[in-house]
């Protein structure tokens, strides 16, 4: 049986697909407003974005439709060896399958093979399922944020060691 689900790279053709669901996912969970990353100019050039040295961005597919994905990248005005856990959102339809789990594996994997040492990410109240899938692959609550995104918007902060 094939599997439910593809974790690819994103391709440049996957770009105004990731853009959609970035736009349709955010607002779903109060974060169309100022200060989230909704607004980053990266969200209509997703590809190119993530082609910069130490950045990777994975699509998931499922039946050739693109229905969520995530990335990492070096945590802005961090240290060298954090790396963020960016943008990502999946469709109601890819969620409950799993997908999370996997793309989060495939991101940290990816992180090590980076070189990087921690993963920091940034989520806000109410998106309690992607908290438990942070919590989950260890990653802990912290204080304050770190570095500097630009989405003051978000009130949660979470690390992880790799």
């Amino acid at each position: 049986m094939p599997p439910l689900f593809l974790i690819r790279p994103i391709e440049t053709r996957d770009d105004a697909a990731v853009a959609a669901i970035i736009r349709s996912v955010m607002p779903e969970f109060g974060a169309g407003g100022e200060g989230f990353a909704i607004h980053d100019a990266e969200v209509d050039a997703m590809h190119a974005a993530y082609a910069k040295p130490r950045s990777a961005y994975f699509v998931l597919e499922m039946g050739g439709k693109v229905i969520g994905g995530g990335g990492v990248a070096p945590l802005e005005h961090g240290e060298p060896d954090v790396c963020e856990l960016r943008k990502m959102y999946f469709l109601p339809e890819a969620r409950g399958l799993g997908a999370g789990h996997a793309m989060i594996t495939r991101c940290l994997d990816t992180a090590r093979e980076l070189g990087f040492r921690r993963c920091y990410l940034e989520t806000l109240t109410g998106m309690d399922a992607a908290q438990a899938i942070y919590r989950k692959h260890g990653f802990t609550p912290l204080c304050a944020p770190m570095g500097s995104t630009g989405h003051h918007g978000c009130d949660r902060w979470f690390i992880r060691n790799l």
